[in-house]
């Protein structure tokens, strides 16, 4: 397969074509998927320019016209989505079918916000004063800045832009460096469905690109999908100059499995919030609680099913856990579970690499049992098919062991008992919770973030996505004469 060379899009041009950088395919390294240019201030300066420019335009246009817009970037997306599913495969590592179907979200994204383009509304109260009109309208922000990481490379692009434009601010993309071909593929659907030059742009390339963002006092707002260390400076930066900002910042998510549940289905439920998408997911349940009565069966059904997982490339058929992302992010894998043995820690399976044949960053799906609460293994995110479990007496120790720590993304718990799961759903310290469900899997139409240090700001998604992307004007209307 060909690689290309990218280029940024800016101001309604692909500009400053480079192979400065490259991004590899981590099924099979000796392929470079896109090589890019690295980005700079100044290209960001460019692209803000033209975003601001361009955006009082498009929040007067008709919200016809920007539904109309996103409507036709829903249906290209929903056309190529064999080709990106394929792209997005070979260039992060997801398998085929799990790459077309982060596409298919994409589109389905763009195609309810525009109809929400259709929906921003507003209220009219009764004054308290006599002869006074009261109304309330949202506003767009204005230039909004994206910065966004390598796991979901076209679906959390998507989650943020198509608010963002539908509403009628413009937008400047930065993408993960370990993904910018997808984040150029979005970029020619856009072009191609004809957006105004300048209301969306897009800037490649390191860290120093995502500062520059952030930094921009013509940006009015950021939103962030990323690390907790990254998200912090971010915040600190956009918030002591006044910007607006929302950040996911990852979880470490419990799933609590108690005596009741049904074992079959509680191997299932923990195998796939663990193991698929090779554990890349901040949804995932990397962490497993298990009330005493079902454990052993538990971690030896688990630890069976993990060993049952065929690793392999991502475009592979026959694979069910593809590669990890990067080199950076395998060699993290196998750092925490080191660590996690070396506190103490059982590993029940896998823990090494797996030989494919091809230069890849392959981990064979990892159980790591015994745990002790305060292991470093259940309170930092590892991002990689790694498990750990936890024993417990009861339903009480399960629910204060899902509420340490300093994340609170998602949570989930496995019973056939009505009166824990509504318990476990009041008191969690969750923005999500799951019943009988894996943790990661959440639909495009209802809001997504957490609690705690996984999240700060308005919440993405669904119809809580106007919150972060307008501003409300309040309008006093008194007799004209």
């Amino acid at each position: 397969m060909t690689n290309r060379t990218l280029s940024h899009y800016i101001g309604g041009e692909f500009t400053g074509a480079s192979d400065a950088l490259e991004s590899l395919n981590p099924s099979d390294t000796s392929e470079v998927v896109a090589r890019f240019p690295d980005g700079s201030a100044a290209d960001v300066s460019q692209a803000v320019a033209a975003a601001k420019s361009a955006q009082p335009e498009w929040a007067e246009a008709s919200p016809e016209v920007r539904s109309d817009l996103l409507e036709k970037i829903a249906v290209a997306l929903f056309d190529r989505a064999a080709e990106l599913g394929e792209l997005l495969a070979r260039e992060e590592g997801k398998l085929r079918g799990e790459g077309m179907g982060e596409v298919l979200r994409a589109a389905r994204i763009f195609r309810y916000f525009s109809g929400e383009a259709l929906r921003r509304h507003g209220l009219t109260l009764e004054s308290t004063r006599p002869g006074l009109d009261v109304a309330t309208y949202r506003e767009a922000l204005g230039v909004v800045g994206l910065i966004t990481p390598w796991n979901f490379p076209i679906a959390i692009p998507a989650w943020k832009a198509a608010p963002a434009m539908a509403f009628g601010n413009s937008v400047v993309l930065k993408p993960a460096n370990v993904t910018p071909a997808v984040a150029y593929a979005l970029a020619e659907v856009i072009h191609e469905a004809g957006v105004p030059a300048g209301v969306f742009n897009l800037v490649l390339g390191r860290g120093d690109v995502g500062r520059a963002i952030v930094d921009h006092e013509d940006v009015t707002a950021i939103s962030f999908t990323g690390s907790q260390q990254v998200g912090g400076a971010v915040g600190l930066a956009a918030m002591k100059r006044g910007a607006r900002v929302q950040m996911e910042m990852g979880g470490k998510n419990p799933l609590v499995v108690l005596n009741d549940a049904d074992l079959d289905k509680a191997v299932t439920i923990a195998a796939d919030g663990g193991f698929f998408q090779t554990g890349q997911r901040c949804t995932a349940s990397s962490r497993v609680i298990v009330e005493d009565g079902i454990h052993d069966r538990f971690v030896a059904a688990l630890t069976e099913r993990a060993a049952s997982l065929k690793v392999g490339a991502a475009l592979d058929s026959a694979s069910q856990v593809g590669p990890a992302s990067s080199e950076a992010q395998l060699e993290q894998n196998f750092r925490y579970v080191g660590i996690a043995c070396d506190e103490g820690g059982r590993l029940a399976s896998g823990g090494g690499g797996v030989d494919t044949g091809t230069q890849g960053y392959f981990m064979q799906p990892t159980v790591i049992a015994d745990t002790a609460p305060d292991m470093t293994i259940n309170n930092e995110e590892v991002f990689g098919p790694v498990v750990s479990t936890v024993r417990v007496k009861n339903y009480d120790e399960a629910l204060e062991l899902a509420n340490r720590g300093n994340f609170g993304l998602s949570s989930g718990i496995v019973t056939n008992s009505l009166k824990h799961a509504r318990h476990f759903r009041k008191n969690v310290k969750a923005g999500m919770v799951m019943v009988n469900l894996p943790t990661a899997g959440v639909d495009y139409h209802v809001p997504f973030g957490g609690t705690r240090g996984s999240s700060y700001g308005p919440r993405e998604q669904g119809f809580a996505a106007v919150e972060f992307y307008t501003t409300i004007k309040t309008v006093y209307t008194g007799d004209c004469a």
